[in-house]
Formats: structure tokens, sequence, C-alpha cells
């Protein structure tokens, strides 16, 4: 699986001598950019039970697998795991029993997180209310990879501002955009070929949403403006006035800063011109 062009090192020593983790960041990207909680914190009929903040929920049932986001709460299972375990479990897709992660979570993407990131997210996970509820492993109908790639020791981000290569670290390793935006083929998102270019269908209480073309081609982004494109990314709202779907995390996007989400606007009008699939 393609990589996006964003700048990532890896450096030969462990990550805990580098990593400089902070509470405050990551509660800023496991309840903003990352919006972890889109997946993993339960929806009930009026919305997103935040009395159960990240307590996990099914997320999808077809003929091809019925994947649950885990309970990532201190009440959970992943309370015996040390931090270091939790930090692969997300990075890399591994949890400590040596088992897979399966999708819809994004490792592929997730293996570009920074240490400093990542810790920051471990961090914050540890002081989230603990929830009772129990969630099962998903189950698939088809083979899931040995791993998502080799060991990673280090990983570095670019440096953050509004930038074309924060952008797209922001866009793909943290907020995940070109995942459900890139077409997806039988091994998932086909990014060497359709990276941003959409089609993927989402079903859920609202019925079928359709990942929209993200490109630079008139399909996709080329004729909103950059303030068009905030609104709907923080909003969820087409020029027009008129609401678009979940499953996008509006609400979680909302908070970022402005200059981040600027970076990603800067990055998005960096991907090759493709049609609709």
């Amino acid at each position: 699986m393609k990589q996006l062009a964003f700048n990532i090192v890896f450096i030969l020593f462990p990550l805990s001598t580098i990593a400089e983790p902070s509470l405050e960041r990551g509660e800023y990207l496991v309840r903003g950019p990352a919006a972890c909680g889109n997946c993993h914190t339960p929806q009930g009929p009026n919305g997103t039970d935040m009395t159960n903040e990240l307590g996990g929920m099914m997320i999808e049932k077809n003929d091809m697998m019925e994947a649950w986001a885990a309970n990532i709460t201190p009440g959970s299972r992943v309370a015996d795991w040390s931090d270091a375990d939790l930090a692969r479990a997300i990075r890399e897709g591994i949890r400590p029993d040596g088992t897979v992660i399966g999708p819809p979570m994004p490792i592929g993407l997730y293996r570009g997180l920074s240490d400093d990131d990542l810790m920051s997210m471990v961090m914050f996970l540890r002081t989230i209310p603990s929830s009772d509820i129990e969630t099962p492993l998903s189950t698939y109908n088809f083979p899931l990879p040995p791993a998502y790639g080799p060991p990673l020791e280090t990983v570095s981000a670019p440096p953050s501002g509004v930038t074309v290569e924060y952008g797209a670290y922001l866009a793909g390793p943290v907020a995940h955009c070109t995942e459900c935006h890139t077409t997806f083929g039988p091994k998932g998102p086909m990014f060497d070929t359709h990276l941003g270019a959409g089609g993927f269908e989402f079903h859920g209480p609202w019925g079928v949403s359709v990942a929209p073309n993200i490109t630079s081609h008139q399909d996709g982004l080329a004729g909103y403006s950059d303030d068009d494109l905030k609104t709907i990314i923080v909003l969820g709202k087409r020029p027009d006035g008129s609401q678009m779907l979940p499953p996008m995390g509006y609400a979680y996007y909302a908070t970022m800063s402005p200059e981040d989400l600027e970076a990603i606007v800067m990055y998005l009008r960096t991907i090759p011109p493709l049609p609709d699939p």
C-alpha cells in the first residue's frame, strides 16, 4: 500500500528516548482531528453517548465482516496493556497477544503517526473515564494480513505549520481523510491509482452516504473556495446550505486549530485530479 508524500523519518533508537508526549496534545488529537470517538464512542438514538466516551460500538456488519471499534477506556481490556502495547496496537495494528486488528481501523495510515503524537494520545486515553461496555473482537470472512508492515522503531512528523507537508500528515496519519475518500478495491483503498477519488459507501441509520471526490478535479474540489471547504469540513454544510450526512466527524474537526485546518485545505489542493470512479 503506497504511503502519502509526507515526510516520515525512521531513526533506529528506542521511541521512549525521544518522545515528549503531552496530555494537552493527546486530548487535542483524540477529541479533535484524529476523531477517535467517531468510531469508538457509542451512538444512540439521540446521537453520541458521551457518558461512555470511547466505550466502543459495532460499526459495520455485512457479508464480509462484523467490525467492532473496541472499548479503549481504562475500564476495558486495554487497562492491562502497557503504554507500549497500546501504542503498538494503534500504530501497527498488533495486540499484545500477537493478533492483528482488522478494518476499518486505518493502520496503513496510522503507521505514519509520529512518536510524540502517538504517545500523547496514549497518555490521554489513560485519563478517559472508564466505561464497562464489553466489546467483542471483530470477525472477518477474509484473511487478515500477518502484519501491516515491518516493526516500527521511530517515526517523526513534518514540522507543524501551514504547509502542504504538514497538511498531508494531518489528512493522512492523523485524520485519515485519505482513507475514507480514496476509492476502495479488493484489498482496500487504492492509494496508487485512486487517491482521493471517493466512491466508498457508508451504511448507517442515516441511510447510505458516499465519500465524495476530494481531488483537484472538477468532479472534486475544483469548484469550491477555501472557505467553502473549511465549512464543509467543520460544519458538514455545502455552499448552498444543505447538510451533509455522517459518518464524517464534523464535530471533531470543528475543534481543530485554524492553522491545522488551513494546512489540510492547502494539502487537498495538491491531490492530483481524478474523475469520480
